[in-house]
C-alpha cells in the first residue's frame, strides 16, 4: 500500500533587494473615462476658439493698404517748399513739403472726422463740416478742432543710401540741402499715427 507523501507548501518569494514593490493599479471606471474625454474636448474647443479670436482680432495690413506701409512715389512730392500738398486718397493722407521738410498728414479732421480739403486760394486746409482750418504743415489755425492734423510716421530713402525718418513728435523730415530729386523712396506707415499736442 502506497503511502501519501506530505503536501509541499510554497512560500512566496521575497522581492529582490532594491526592486520596487508591486503596486495594484486599477483602471478608470467608465464614468471617469467619460469625464476625462469631456474635459479634454472642452479644453481643445476653448483653445481653438481663443486662437481663432486672436487670429481675427489682431490687425494684419498688407503693404499699400490703409493701416500698413505705403510706398509713395517720390516724384509726386511737391518740389518747392510751400507748394500745394499732394493727396493720396487710398492711404488717407496728404504729403506736404514745408520750409521745415517733408511730412505726411492724416487726411481726417481732428474734430469730428470730416475730410479737410486744401484750398489753393487761401493756402490752407479747410474742413467743410465745422470750419476748422490748418496750415500746410497741419498745424491748427482756428475752428473747433482740438489740435492740428495728425501725422504719419515717414521714412525717406535718398540716392546716396542714407535714410531719414519722422521723430516721435512728428516733425517734418528736413532735407538738409538735398532736393526732392534726391529722394528715391518714400515709406509712409499709416499704422503709426502721431498726434500733435492740443492747442492752447
Amino acid at each position: 500500500m502506497a503511502t501519501a507523501s506530505p503536501a509541499k507548501t510554497t512560500t512566496p518569494a521575497a522581492p529582490a533587494k532594491g526592486a520596487a514593490p508591486a503596486v495594484d493599479v486599477s483602471l478608470p471606471s467608465r464614468r471617469e473615462f467619460l469625464y476625462y474625454i469631456w474635459g479634454a474636448s472642452i479644453v481643445l474647443l476653448l483653445g481653438q476658439a481663443t486662437a481663432g479670436i486672436v487670429w481675427f482680432a489682431l490687425p494684419r495690413f498688407k503693404e499699400g493698404t490703409f493701416g500698413g506701409v505705403f510706398k509713395f512715389d517720390p516724384t509726386r512730392i511737391p518740389e518747392t517748399p510751400g507748394a500745394a500738398p499732394i493727396s493720396e486718397p487710398i492711404g488717407r493722407f496728404w504729403v506736404s513739403h514745408t520750409d521745415e521738410g517733408v511730412l505726411a498728414l492724416y487726411a481726417v479732421c481732428t474734430h469730428l472726422g470730416c475730410l479737410p480739403k486744401w484750398v489753393d486760394t487761401n493756402g490752407r486746409f479747410e474742413c467743410p463740416c465745422h470750419g476748422s482750418k490748418y496750415r500746410l504743415d497741419g498745424s491748427w489755425i482756428e475752428g473747433p478742432a482740438p489740435r492740428g492734423m495728425d501725422r504719419f510716421s515717414t521714412t525717406l530713402v535718398f540716392s546716396d543710401g542714407s535714410t531719414a525718418s519722422t521723430n516721435e513728435a512728428g516733425a517734418a523730415i528736413p532735407l538738409n540741402g538735398r532736393t526732392t530729386a534726391d529722394i528715391v523712396e518714400v515709406q509712409i506707415n499709416t499704422g503709426n499715427r502721431i498726434l500733435l499736442p492740443p492747442h492752447a
